[in-house]
């Protein structure tokens, strides 16, 4: 509670203009968290799906016939030669060959490290969130203490 005291008082020190490029900052910089915290959501939900496709396929025998998908919205037709080996893509292009298992572990260790990250960009967000509120009650303030004093 004492930092907060203090950032507030740091901010009270600051004049109007001040205020408004600080506010403009701090809004910029959640909004990036934001952003952030989007991206971070779809890449672990997309990890939680490959773990559910890797799960159904272990089940299906060689030479089942099936749909791979090249992108979001195209698919080629294809047959399951060896079930348990597939290909994760890491990253730029990379693809490594690796059991379902070792795959699944990939996909749940990715999905744990996005959790983690996910939860600490929460709590930078609430507190910069805090920060921008704090701003803007400054702000309004100088501001009527402002209109105040040069009204007749």
């Amino acid at each position: 509670m004492a930092d907060q005291d203090s950032v507030v008082e740091e901010i009270a020190k600051l004049n109007v203009d001040q205020l408004r490029q600080v506010k403009e900052q701090v809004e910029s910089e959640l909004s990036v968290l934001q952003d952030s915290l989007v991206n971070i959501r779809t890449a672990a939900t997309r990890f939680e799906m490959a773990s559910k496709a890797l799960n159904t396929l272990s089940l299906q025998p060689a030479g089942k016939k099936m749909l791979v998908p090249l992108t979001a919205s195209l698919y080629a037709a294809g047959t399951l030669t060896n079930p348990e080996s597939i290909l994760v893509d890491v990253g730029t292009g990379y693809y490594i060959e690796k059991s379902l298992p070792e795959g699944n572990d990939y996909c749940e260790r990715k999905i744990k490290f996005l959790k983690a990250n996910h939860d600490k960009l929460v709590e930078v967000a609430g507190s910069k969130q805090n920060t921008a509120e704090q701003v803007a009650m400054v702000l309004q303030a100088k501001m009527r203490q402002s209109s105040t004093t040069t009204e007749p």
